[in-house]
Formats: structure tokens, sequence, C-alpha cells
């Protein structure tokens, strides 16, 4: 009876099927986690389909987009923003103008005509324009990216593979160990001395959030840099031979040989997906970071937000600080994101309220400085980086809701468990472009 409609949704959920199965290769711009998704989601929201047909005069379009990204598929996701994606992924794909032919599901790619199964498959095979990130609502940076991580992973495996005993050794070159020891004493030569947290508790005259917050990066900052001193001497005295070499020493020499950071550091550290050397470079400039606001306690002209172990509790100073000022409460808060067109060199001292921070980065998109909105990224500009933001405390209410993409902030290009913050950033276009081609800002890159 409700023939026309049953195929013409049926053709956009196996479009929808299709692409949320294959998104999964762009890795976390697909999906911050990966799904099960199997043909048996699509084939029991066809049954659910056909009898909510059968059941109602009308296409019941809020309740089947409800069972199937709720339920059906959404039964898999354990992720807000990836229920998010899938969520707008059906709004896009199943709504009442797929019926009427002049709706394009992706780019040169119509909604078919009603026709018989064979007159389908002839039409997909004309019509589907080739595989392209295009088809997925993505931009080809992301295909970039894919290739591109595939490819490191590839060659990192190989060199793992080598033979322990292979590098240098019969050609004349350094062994390993002498290897490991160069690198192990570089590390420790350059390794700044502790802070000492309990002198500069007494040095702080007013304790604000601020200070707060750099006191707990102080002792996050030392208890990873004690766990280096440590592990790095025991294995300097087990290469001299005065102590037994253990699984942990010998985990820690490939970790050095290898460029990858130590298990035991990662486990004390913030998440980065560098190899050691820049890793290490970053932990430096980190240190150097925290010394100079310490110094005085004078909060830096713009903060380098990803420079903290815990970026969440400096933004949640930013409200505490207006709370305590203005005798807000604190749950009727949120953050309100201003991105300016300056760099970090253009400021010379922290705003009356709030912070300027810098050293953000935009993956999927970016960020247009003449017109001050997201725009589509430029081709081979994977994350360009986002200018100096303004972010300052505001009650809830007088928060802007229109023409804004609630962005989320990651630490890392890993996404899911990295999550900080959702930054609200001004946009022309419907929000639907950005959250299906995975627009996000990055704390490191």
């Amino acid at each position: 009876a409700r023939e026309n409609e049953f195929k013409g949704i049926l053709n956009a959920l196996c479009y929808f099927h299709a692409v949320v199965s294959e998104r999964r290769k762009f890795g976390p711009q697909g999906w911050n986690r990966s799904y099960p998704f199997n043909i048996g989601d699509l084939t029991i929201s066809v049954d659910v389909l056909y009898n909510y047909l059968e059941a109602n005069p009308k296409v019941p379009w809020e309740d089947l987009r409800y069972l199937f990204g709720e339920i059906m598929y959404g039964g898999h996701i354990t992720d807000d923003w990836d229920r998010r994606l899938c969520r707008t992924y059906l709004e896009v794909y199943v709504r009442p103008e797929v019926l009427e032919g002049d709706t394009n599901l992706a780019p040169g790619y119509p909604c078919p005509p009603n026709s018989d199964y064979n007159a389908y498959h002839d039409y997909i095979d004309e019509v589907l324009p080739p595989e392209s990130p295009y088809l997925y609502g993505l931009h080809p940076n992301a295909e970039i990216g894919f290739l591109t991580t595939t490819s490191e992973n590839m060659f990192r495996t190989v060199l793992e593979m080598q033979p322990r005993d292979a590098s240098g050794e019969g050609s004349g070159g350094p062994t390993r160990e002498e290897k490991v020891k160069n690198i192990l004493d570089d590390v420790l030569e350059k390794l700044p001395e502790e802070f000492n947290v309990p002198e500069l508790m007494a040095r702080a005259e007013e304790k604000t959030p601020y200070v707060v917050v750099a006191f707990q990066e102080c002792e996050r900052m030392n208890t990873l840099t004690r766990e280096m001193r440590r592990s790095l001497k025991e294995l300097d005295l087990g290469l001299k031979g005065e102590l037994t070499i253990t699984a942990d020493m010998e985990n820690l020499q490939n970790s050095l040989f290898l460029d990858v950071v130590p298990e035991s550091w990662n486990k004390r550290a913030y998440p980065s997906l560098n190899g050691l050397t820049a890793w290490y470079v970053d932990l430096l400039l980190r240190i150097k970071e925290l010394e100079n606001w310490v110094a005085d306690f004078q909060m830096p002209a713009v903060i380098w937000l990803a420079g903290f172990f815990n970026p969440q509790s400096f933004l949640t100073a930013i409200m505490q600080s207006m709370a305590r000022k203005n005798e807000w409460p604190l749950d009727k808060m949120c953050l309100q994101c201003d991105v300016s067109k300056k760099s970090r060199e253009d400021f010379t001292s922290p705003p009356r309220e709030g912070a300027y921070v810098h050293g953000l980065f935009m993956e999927g998109a970016r960020w247009d400085t003449q017109t001050g909105m997201i725009q589509d990224a430029r081709l081979k500009e994977l994350s360009p980086p986002v200018p100096v933001i303004f972010i300052r405390a505001i009650p809830v209410d007088k928060q802007e809701t229109k023409n804004v993409y609630e962005c989320p902030v990651y630490k890392t290009r890993q996404r899911g468990p990295t999550f900080v913050w959702t930054f609200n950033l001004k946009t022309k276009e419907k929000p639907s472009k950005w959250v299906i081609a995975g627009v996000a800002l990055l704390l490191s890159i």
C-alpha cells in the first residue's frame, strides 16, 4: 500500500548503513570509537520501517529517526559526540524530501526514482560517484590523514620487526646500547629540577583559582620528571653492569631505541601521539611555561592551553573566578569563546576577566579570519592553526545559540577519551555540515 514511500526510505536507509559502516576507516575523524555496525542492524531497521508504515496513515519521520538512530544503530554507540553524528546523518537522509526525488544523498548522487530491484542496481552502478570522502560528508583531507596514519603504522611495524642486534654491529656504527646510552645521557642532562611546591605555596599571597591550577600542574610535572629521572638512572646502572637488567629496564631500553615514550612515563604524563624526541621537546616547553607562570604568579598574557596536564581545570578556574567576582552560581554559567584576528605576539597583557588562549588547531575545516567563521578546509592543510581565542564566563541564559557549531575540543587526534570541552564557534553554514565533516579543535597535532 505504501510501496513508493517504503522504497524511498529503504534506499536512504541503505545509504545511511553504508556510510556509517565504512566511515570507521577514517579513524577518530570518522568515529571517536569503533562500532560493530552490521547487516543485522539494517535488516531489523527495514522490518521496523515496514511495520511503522503499515500502522500509520502518515510517515512518522521523527519516530523512525529515533528508532534507527537511538536504538537500532545507536544501541552500539557509547560516545555522545558519535551519537550526535548518527542523529545528524539520519536528519539529512531520512526526511520527506527523499520521496520527492529532487534531493541528493551525496554530491552528484540524487535519490533514485521509484523502480524495481534490477533498475535500482543499474542506477547505483551508473550514477553513484567513485569512492571519495565527499560521499561521507567529509573533506578530502580526511583521506590524506587516514593514508598517512596507515603508512606510519606500517613503517613503525617494519622498524619494530628488525633483529635486535642488526643495528650498527659489524658495520662500524654505534651499537644498540651505545645509542640508548647517548639518548639517556641527553635526556638526563636537559631535564630540569623539580618544582619546590611548599616554597611556591609559601610565596603565593592569594590562593586564586588560577594559582591553585598552577600548583596542581607543578605537582603533576614533579611526579612525571621524578619517574623519568629514577628510571633513567636505574637503566644507566644496568647498562654499566652494576644492576641486573629487569623487564622494566629492558622495556625502557627498547622504547628509547625505537623513539617511543616509555610506558611508565606515559602513565604519569598527558595524552600525546608524538615520538619520544618530539614528546621531550614538548615537555621542556611545558616546564618552561610553568616556570614563567610561577615565578611571580602573574597570569601570562596568552595561555598555552595545550601545556596543561588538565586543561579542564584551567577552563573551570575561569568560571570560578567570575562566579566569585559577581556572586553567580557556578552551575548556571558557561564559557563564551570569541576567536580573535590576532596571533600570540600581538598581546602584551592578560584580559581583565577570562583568558586569552593559543595553540589550538582545527581538524576537518579551518577558521577564516576575514569572516570570523568556520569555512571549508584548504586541500592538504590537515589541521590549520586557530588564532588566539578569548574565553570568558557568562550566565547560561546569555549564551548565543543561533548560527553556532558546538565544536568539541580534544587533546590529541585520538579524540574519544581525550575530550576537554565544547567551544561554540560561529558558522554561516548549517551546523550539521560540520558535525558530519567531523570538525573538532585539537590541542596538539
